[in-house]
Parts: structure tokens; sequence; C-alpha cells
């Protein structure tokens, strides 16, 4: 596994399970996710995992609406661009395949079905190769999202059976203490990394209460940080989150605390070689 000085932080402000009515200030329209990507930036962010919402603020992959919003986010900010192929859980894959000709920088791979608190996450094998194989045909560089320890087994299998991925760098994402997924804590995150493809980098994201102690071991460990109102809407017990920034600014605090500062966008397109067309 590969290590690094500094943190990737990234924000992921959206996400598909909170409604706006009760979350008003969840950013939902393409304004407020513009707005929201440039106060991250400002603070420490350089990579942004984007949700959209239709004009009722209803989970959506329409691809216009996508397509839009890469464009407002790179014309806007400087952080790489990183599309869900997961959308809502009951989406169909048709629409999470078409998810790739928005054309963005990057995009989610999650490597296995899960149970997501009463609903089921599902991601058959061969949806998962295809968007695999669409990713590197369209240099699109994946995050391959980890929900549990076996998932992990299923990214060896992908590696050896289909080859690297765009860029050949191999990056992942744990996301921890989801309902139904791997625990947000200390000893799953040390076995996740004991079966970690060599030379991958990772991420690692807690839900819920989870965010803090994940947070912190993740840069213990020399990972990675997502942070954002996607995972949690707290920011401390009895306090609700303000703003993505918010979560960022901790972030960012947290990292330069342990003597790893944030990365630039720039770093983290040469770290995970992003495609310059891209």
């Amino acid at each position: 596994m590969a290590g690094t000085q500094a943190t990737l932080i990234t924000v992921a402000p959206t996400g598909a399970e909170l409604a706006k009515a009760d979350v008003p200030n969840l950013p939902v329209t393409l304004d407020e996710l513009v707005a929201t990507a440039r106060d991250c930036e400002r603070v420490g962010a350089a990579m942004i995992h984007v949700h959209i919402r239709d004009a009722d603020a209803k989970p959506t992959l329409d691809l216009g609406r996508l397509k839009e919003t890469v464009a407002a986010l790179r014309a806007e900010t400087s952080l790489v661009v990183q599309l869900s192929t997961g959308g809502a859980v009951t989406d169909p894959e048709e629409d999470r395949l078409r998810v790739l000709e928005a054309m963005p920088d990057s995009a989610s791979c999650t490597m296995g079905t899960v149970n997501f608190g009463d609903d089921v996450f599902m991601n058959r094998w061969e949806f998962v190769v295809e968007l695999h194989r669409r990713m590197r045909e369209r240099n699109i560089v994946p995050e391959y999202e980890i929900f549990d320890l076996g998932h992990l087994a299923a990214l060896h299998r992908l590696l050896n059976e289909h080859g690297l991925p765009a860029g050949g760098h191999v990056h992942v994402d744990l996301v921890m203490g989801v309902p139904g997924g791997m625990p947000g804590d200390v000893a799953t995150l040390v076995a996740a990394l004991r079966l970690m493809p060599a030379g991958a980098t990772f991420s690692a994201t807690g839900v819920g209460r989870t965010s803090l102690p994940v947070l912190l071991a993740s840069l213990s460990a020399g990972g990675h940080l997502r942070v954002g109102m996607e995972d949690t809407v707290s920011y401390a017990r009895g306090e609700r989150v303000r703003d993505n920034a918010q979560l960022v600014a901790r972030a960012t605090g947290l990292a330069k605390i342990a003597q790893r500062p944030p990365m630039s966008p720039a770093d983290v397109r040469t770290l995970l070689n992003v495609a310059q067309s891209n």
C-alpha cells in the first residue's frame, strides 16, 4: 500500500439519502452545489464527490444535469470532479452506466452488493466489470468504494481478471459505518488495510457518529479523508452541521495537526493520474 505525506480531502456534499425538507442547508441546486464547492476548496478540499438532484430536490441521474454540473464545477473551481455511479439504491444499471457519458475526472465504482439500512445497494459482478471497462475506455479514474471487507477480495479479482484502471493507479474509498456494511472503527480499518492491493492509496469515510473516529484512524494510518453532509449532518453531539465547509475545515485542521497538510487539486491529479483531457 502506497503512503503519502499530504492528505487528499474529498467533500461529499449532498448524497442521495437525505431530504431537503429534513436538512434545509443541504446543497441540492446547481448554484448551491457550486457555491459549496468553492467554499470547500477554499478551506482544503481537492476533490468533490457529486450526487445531483432534480427540480424537486429528488435524487436524479439525468445526463443533461450531470453534464451541466461537471461543466459548472470545472468553470468555477479547480477541484477534481468525481461523479457517483451509485445514485440512489433504486436507480437502474443502465442509468448508472450512463453517468460516465458526462465525462467527469473520476467516478465511483462500488465493489459489491451491500445491505444499506433497510434497502439493498445492488452491484452485480457483471455490472462492476462493465463500469471498470467503460471508465478505462473514457480515461475516467475510478474510486473503488468498499462497504465491506469482502469487497476488497472482489477488487483483487477485478484487477487480476481485467487489469488496472484508467491512469494505472488504484485508489480505494473505505465507506465505514453504513448499517449493513463494515463498522467504522479502528480494528476494521486495520483489517481492511491488510487486504489492500499493493501500491494502492485509500481514503476513508465514516458515516454518522463514526465520522471522527474513522477520520482520525485514517490519518494515523497514512490514508486520505472523505467528509461531507452526504455522510453526516452532525458536527458534534447535539450540534448540527452548519455547512460542508465546516466539515472540510475540521478535516484540514486535523490533517495539519497530523503534519499531513491537504493536497492541492493539482497534486491529486498527479497522484491519481487524472487524464488532462478530462
